[in-house]
């Protein structure tokens, strides 16, 4: 690799004296400044050192060090800048625990869509940055797979045969980004190698989420419904009746489905670890459309994963991952084009339909910035073109909507019941109590000190960016040319936490606020704020743990530990998963799987035949409910009969005693059983006498 050429930076003891500060910069300087004392009372009124974990601290201590020992000799024999050398180590990492075959399927997945997204880019100059092609390109691929959907065509021969058509016609195209991308790689490290490297090292340090198996709760009564489905069977049931969210926003799961259907197995963190990438690119593409130097830019991206929800995040399956992707890149073209005409406007409707197709939130998050990027732009925007993209956005985004409107009768099953009377759910808007601490002034404080009140994790878990910079944005709010900017930036972050005050869904937006914080922070205090920057960076990191407590048990050690064996995870976490494998190897019965365990509804990975008694079910947990009375377990055994049932997932300290006779008289049989988890096999109706 060709090495940066040599800094022309005057050296600090030969540079000139800098004047003396004036009162306005000094005021300035306070503020910016005043954040720091707050987030520390913060901490001390809170207590939070109760609640920090060294155990994981010591853990991202030891992978610094390796990392700094590994990438060593690449900077001293091969000359390698600190930023390339330190991203070799955490790139065989990704290999080394999400596996080779997912990730090789993740780069033809990122193939697939930077030939699609360039599509978009065919003529013009300058050329889209590679990363915003590939981001959109994902948003395209994701849309056409979302409506084939219900027909059979999901099958490896198909996505692969896809993806290499795309990359034959564009190949020239994928060399030039390839290029592109090298270039502006050396040329981002030269102009702040030492921060660039920090930042590459604390990116590698978040993506330690992805090297987890999948044990998050929602993927595995959730998420993972559609990518196992489409792998088994090549198309999707779309069966609201057996989960009552099959019919919600797809397009996170339909993409992490393209890699799985290739490579025959789950690649979620690879998958995940790409939507890093390309939200770390747009952070500081942000960054530099909004005139921050080299140093403001790597800072940003240090800021973004160095919050404990990125890292979190990067072990799930939920949409904010790429999200966030989409809305940064959306904001990009926002402050950066020159004018809404013709690619800028074309690429903005391709992310806009992107977020739709997401969540019903991440798309209201963008509808809150049109108002904004149509006054920026008013003076070059076009009435015909601008209802065009917005034909475009709803037809990329409508997919999930629109099946559900004519399956379900309710195109958001299951929100807004109360008005479309979808029969799949009761006649209420969907809810969750737990997330209604109230919404007011001091939000913010309490998200960062009082976490655990507005997500499931702990005092800290949020990150301290929204107090320790509060001043940076408000300087940001005071200077006229970013002063519209940081207050959409506020709105974005406010308009989530209005109806639920889930801090999860406030996490896209966070992410847009920190190339604004950084480039704020160094100019007002050029000498100092990368100081600020990186204490905030430091605390963050400390209290990566208290994210979620996944992390605070030792999943990533365990992991480290257990190398090659998802087992080893799957036994401390989610034992059905083991289970559901070597139920998946066996001869059973092609009848239906049932979860009866409604706090241990993982079989999601069962796709059509998956059935559960928890609120995924309303029905089912409904008649599960009415069966319990019946101490003789006859109304368990109709159950059973009723709903197909040939195989049963109970935990054995949760078990009633209806349920333990309902499985003796539909002569049901162990199997297998791992710890609390047991796995028994009814016998069919028509083998009974």
């Amino acid at each position: 690799m060709i090495p940066p050429p040599a800094s022309t930076s005057i050296p600090p003891a030969l540079a000139p004296p800098l004047p003396a500060a004036a009162p306005a910069e000094r005021r300035q300087v306070a503020l910016l400044w005043l954040g720091l004392p707050l987030c520390a009372f913060g901490i001390f009124h809170y207590r939070l050192w109760e609640q920090w974990h060294s155990g994981r601290f010591g853990e991202l201590l030891l992978l610094s060090l390796l990392a700094w020992g590994l990438a060593w000799p690449l900077r001293k024999f091969a000359r390698w800048s600190w930023a390339t050398a330190l991203a070799l180590p955490w790139c065989l990492a990704l290999l080394l625990f999400a596996g080779v075959v997912p990730v090789m399927a993740t780069l033809a997945l990122a193939t697939t869509a930077l030939a699609l997204g360039g599509l978009l880019d065919a003529r013009s100059s300058p050329r889209m940055p590679p990363a915003l092609q590939i981001t959109c390109g994902l948003a395209l691929l994701g849309a056409l797979l979302g409506w084939l959907l219900p027909l059979p065509v999901h099958f490896r021969w198909s996505y692969l045969g896809l993806g290499l058509l795309l990359a034959g016609l564009r190949r020239k195209q994928l060399l030039e980004c390839a290029r592109s991308l090298r270039e502006d790689w050396m040329q981002s490290v030269a102009a702040a190698p030492r921060i660039a490297g920090i930042a590459v090292l604390a990116l590698g340090l978040a993506s330690t989420g992805s090297w987890l198996p999948t044990l998050q709760v929602d993927d595995l009564g959730y998420h993972l419904r559609l990518p196992w489905e489409l792998l088994e069977q090549g198309r999707y049931a779309m069966d609201p009746e057996t989960h009552v969210w099959a019919l919600a926003p797809w397009l996170g799961d339909v993409l992490q489905a393209f890699p799985q259907v290739i490579a025959g197995e789950e690649a979620r963190g690879p998958v995940n670890a790409l939507w890093m990438l390309l939200t770390a690119s747009g952070v500081w593409r942000l960054g530099k459309a909004l005139g921050g130097d080299a140093r403001a830019n790597w800072a940003a991206m240090a800021l973004y994963a160095s919050l404990p929800l990125t890292a979190s995040l990067a072990g799930s399956m939920q949409t904010e991952t790429p999200t966030a992707a989409l809305l940064v890149w959306l904001v990009v073209l926002i402050v950066q084009a020159t004018e809404v005409r013709g690619r800028g406007l074309l690429c903005g409707a391709v992310l806009v339909g992107g977020l739709l197709a997401l969540k019903l939130a991440a798309a209201a998050a963008a509808l809150v910035l049109l108002p904004w990027a149509m006054w920026r732009h008013r003076n070059s925007l076009r009435l015909l073109p601008a209802l065009a993209a917005a034909a475009m956005a709803l037809a990329l985004g409508a997919s999930s909507y629109a099946y559900a409107w004519i399956i379900a009768g309710n195109p958001f099953l299951p929100l807004f019941n109360t008005y479309f009377h979808s029969p799949y759910f009761q006649a209420a808007d969907f809810d969750d109590v737990r997330w209604h601490a109230g919404f007011n002034a001091l939000l913010p404080w309490r998200l960062t000190f009082d976490t655990s009140r507005y997500l499931e994790a702990f005092a800290g878990g949020g990150g301290f960016v929204l107090v320790a910079l509060s001043g940076g944005w408000v300087l940001a709010l005071m200077q006229r040319r970013t002063s519209l900017i940081a207050m959409m930036m506020a709105v974005s972050i406010a308009l989530p936490l209005i109806p639920m005050q889930y801090l999860r869904y406030a996490f896209p937006a966070c992410v847009l606020l920190l190339p604004l914080l950084a480039t704020t922070a160094l100019r007002a205090d050029p000498r100092h704020a990368a100081w600020l920057l990186g204490s905030v960076c430091l605390l963050n990191f400390a209290f990566q743990a208290n994210g979620h407590w996944m992390l605070r048990t030792g999943a990533v050690k365990e992991t480290i530990l257990a190398l090659g064996d998802d087992h080893a995870s799957f036994r401390h976490y989610a034992p059905e998963r083991i289970l559901l494998a070597q139920l998946r190897g066996s001869p059973a019965s092609a009848g239906n799987v049932l979860a009866m365990d409604p706090d241990s509804a993982w079989v999601a990975e069962m796709g059509a035949r998956a059935r559960t008694t928890s609120r995924y079910d309303p029905s089912l947990a409904a008649a599960a409910t009415a069966a319990d009375p019946d101490a003789s377990g006859d109304a368990w055994r109709s159950l059973f009969q009723k709903e197909n049932i040939t195989e049963v997932l109970l935990r054995k300290k949760t078990l009633t005693e209806a349920q333990r006779n309902g499985l003796r008289r539909a002569n049901a049989t162990l199997r297998a059983e791992l710890g609390e988890a047991q796995w028994w096999s009814v016998e069919p109706q028509e083998a009974r006498p």
